[in-house]
């Protein structure tokens, strides 16, 4: 059982099982100033939609240093992926944006016992979908 997927790339146990999903989204309108009113409004379509995955993750029960290695590969292809949750919710297409990791309470040899981490992705629009309705229109 798995927590998320990021394309291939599953969050769970033996990988980096994170904590805390923050999932926010917003739309934009734009805005027109009136005398003695507020200002008026135009609804002008979605905004950002962005996903945080934040967690902890301790070396003696996985290997998070290569997992953060894989996520940072993912990212350095700049590519969208699918984000379904393990539940099955979709989210849709995310980039990579950041990746936070901060090693704590290290070994003699520098490894770190525990990683904490984070990870910060942005929606972007399924490029198939942008395709075919340019060529209907």
């Amino acid at each position: 059982m798995h927590l998320m997927a990021l394309g291939m790339f599953l969050f769970e146990l033996g990988t980096l099982p994170f904590e805390e999903l923050q999932h926010k989204m917003d739309w934009r309108h734009a805005r027109a100033p009136r005398i003695g009113a507020r200002d008026a409004t135009q609804f002008v379509g979605p905004g950002d939609e962005t996903v945080t995955l934040s967690g902890a993750v301790y070396t003696e029960l996985s290997d998070g240093v290569v997992s953060l290695e894989d996520l940072r590969t993912m990212a350095n292809a700049g590519e969208a992926w699918p984000l379904v949750a393990g539940s099955g919710r979709v989210y849709g297409n995310f980039v990579i944006t950041a990746i936070e990791e901060r090693q704590v309470y290290l070994m003699a040899d520098g490894t770190p016992r525990r990683i904490d981490f984070g990870i910060d992705l942005l929606g972007v629009d399924d490029p198939a979908a942008i395709t075919s309705t340019a060529t209907t229109a």
